[in-house]
């Protein structure tokens, strides 16, 4: 019974020391440069000109939309298709001339780039 006590203790004790190791931002964590980049991305010229899954914030206007939740969306470097979920506006009404702050990370498939929004806001 003591032997049965002590793995599950030792288990727990490993289980959330490995938690720590998982690299999240609060922890810091290993970056191999090849995605997740902290690069500091602000223009559209600049995101596609990034790697696959580099955050990005990006200042500009959203000026069409093109598909279901994808928008075309505009700085003066350049445009960039975006893909913004429904879910994510919070009551945000937006016009072609109403200047947003998008966040997301850069997604490249299949040749092309866009942006995956994580957030937008005013």
């Amino acid at each position: 019974m003591k032997k049965l006590i002590a793995l599950t203790a030792a288990l727990a004790l490993s289980t959330s020391a490995f938690a720590g190791f998982q690299g999240n931002s609060n922890n810091g964590g290993f970056n191999s440069g090849n995605g997740g980049s902290t690069q500091n991305v602000s223009t559209i010229a600049q995101a596609k000109k990034a790697h696959d899954d580099t955050y990005v914030s990006l200042s500009g206007y959203i000026v069409s939309k093109v598909g279901d939740e994808k928008y075309t969306f505009k700085d003066s470097t350049g445009q960039i298709n975006v893909e913004i979920d429904d879910d994510l506006w919070g009551g945000l009404q937006a016009t072609p001339k109403t200047k947003v702050r998008i966040y997301g990370q850069v997604d490249k498939e299949y040749g092309r780039t866009e942006i995956d929004v994580k957030r937008i806001s005013r």
